[in-house]
């Protein structure tokens, strides 16, 4: 059973058509990946799903709803949640405020387990819990903004380059939480700019050139696909 549907998706700025009526669904409990060049569409995709540019035109529906002119806060209240690309973390706030503007939307009495469970995937965050995420390394910021986000109990999680300007062995770590977070049955939207890791991560892969998707497919055999390894992974075609 699909999660999220998008149909006909496009998304303008200006006269320019950065994302040109693009088709994809995720089924729930999945991991999807999109990849692509720089300028491709990717970050457009994943920020008008999350109702953060309008689509004209274009569907979205997740969890069976119809999410047409949905502001941002009600697809989060919903349980589509992203992770932009920049991180955004508060940088005044300290991390258990941050962690805190994570569960807004919430008014149960299960926030401080998820706030120990976030502290469990990210034991920097713990041991800087009173430090302002500003002071905090790039690295430690973006685990920040995945434990922010997971703090209103996300149905799906978006993440806009979560690896990006983080040292290989920070990125390999941020790429294990994101695998524990799906094996515990969020579903994971996932752009990424490191290919392989992507198609590694994710058991379905989209990939996009030009504001189109061109290829889709199980990621593993994308992962072995000559065009993708030729445009995206750095290898010469035979």
């Amino acid at each position: 059973m699909s999660l999220l549907e998008v149909r006909g998706l496009e998304v303008r700025y200006g006269g320019i058509r950065a994302v040109k009526g693009i088709d994809l669904e995720i089924g729930a409990g999945e991991m999807v990946c999109l990849i692509g060049a720089n300028g491709a569409g990717k970050s457009s995709t994943l920020r008008a799903i999350s109702g953060l540019v309008p689509t004209a035109p274009g569907a979205v529906r997740f969890g069976g709803s119809d999410l047409a002119g949905a502001p941002a806060f009600r697809r989060a209240r919903a349980g589509l949640v992203m992770v932009p690309e920049g991180r955004g973390v508060f940088a005044q706030l300290t991390v258990e405020e941050n962690l805190a503007m994570g569960a807004y939307l919430r008014a149960d009495r299960e926030i401080g387990s998820d706030r120990a469970r976030v502290f469990g995937l990210f034991p920097q965050l713990r041991e800087r819990r009173d430090q302002t995420a500003g002071t905090l390394s790039g690295g430690e910021q973006q685990m920040l903004a995945i434990g922010r986000a997971l703090m209103s109990r996300p149905k799906l999680l978006a993440l806009d380059e979560p690896s990006m300007g983080l040292a290989p062995i920070v990125a390999q770590k941020i790429f294990e939480v994101i695998r524990d977070i799906n094996r515990a049955g969020v579903t994971v939207l996932l752009v990424e700019q490191n290919a392989r890791a992507a198609l590694a991560l994710a058991a379905r892969a989209y990939v996009m050139e030009s504001g189109m998707i061109t290829l889709s497919g199980e990621a593993r055999a994308l992962l072995a696909d000559s065009r993708v390894r030729e445009a995206y992974l750095g290898e010469a075609a035979a």
